[in-house]
């Protein structure tokens, strides 16, 4: 990979394993349900990928 030009990196990032992670993520979740900015973002999204040939 060296010869392509590429060098290794290494990335910290968290343990989605734990049970933290899990009720870190139902707490954000359940923050976002009810967020009219959310359910905007959401709706943009997915008229979004409409436009992009091949997604589905």
């Amino acid at each position: 990979m060296r010869a392509a030009g590429l060098r290794p990196v290494q990335f910290w990032v968290p343990d989605t394993r734990t049970p933290e992670f899990a009720a870190e993520i139902r707490s954000q979740c359940r923050a976002l349900k009810s967020e009219q900015a959310e359910a905007d973002v959401l709706r943009f999204t997915e008229k979004a990928i409409t436009y992009i040939e091949g997604w589905k």
